[in-house]
């Protein structure tokens, strides 16, 4: 018998074309699983419609971006009685608690203490000191709907600026009502 001698270029994947065809087919599937898993990972990590909606509802994103410090400017910070404005006003930085950014604070008594007195009893950038009866009796007559609108918005005048609901944007419009209310009743 002749021997038969086998060349290994014979041996390779070319001449075993199932073996070719088995590979691309295990190939394929390991790709289609691996994109399933993908999909369901991605899927998996923000489950729609499980308390998402309550997550982006106003109150909750002004909770989540209510900054925690308040800022005034107070151009006549520093000066002798009769003198002209300063040429650079003077900012004055109040920190607010943060159980007051969301507007947890106990009534308008409570918002008022950890708001709004930071400029109203010191008179800080022109606000009405608290017990100023001559300095209340102006803005008191303008009317609660002025009042309101001036607070809850802010307002810029001759004399001051009053940042919208005081620098503390998690007050609701309620809360600074409930707080102007409050001041009216303290200063007539």
């Amino acid at each position: 018998m002749a021997d038969q001698h086998h060349d290994p270029a014979d041996t390779g994947p070319e001449s075993h074309p199932v073996k070719i065809a088995v590979a691309v087919f295990v190939g394929a599937i390991l790709m289609v699983v691996g994109i399933m898993l993908l999909a369901q990972f991605a899927i998996s990590t923000r489950p729609l419609g499980s308390g998402n909606e309550q997550a982006n509802s106003p109150e909750a994103i002004a909770k989540r971006i209510a900054h925690p410090v308040s800022l005034a400017v107070d151009a006549g910070k520093g000066q002798a009685a009769g003198s002209t404005p300063a040429a650079s006003p003077v900012v004055v930085a109040a920190v607010i608690p943060p159980a007051v950014v969301a507007g947890g604070a106990a009534g308008a008594d409570g918002i008022y203490k950890a708001s709004c007195a930071v400029c109203h009893a010191a008179g800080v950038a022109g606000a009405p000191k608290s017990g100023d009866k001559a300095a209340w009796a102006a803005r008191i007559a303008q009317g609660k709907a002025t009042l309101y609108k001036n607070a809850i918005a802010g307002f810029q005048g001759k004399f001051g600026v009053m940042p919208a609901k005081g620098g503390n944007a998690g007050l609701s419009d309620a809360d600074v009502k409930a707080v102007v209310d409050l001041m009216i009743a303290q200063n007539k």
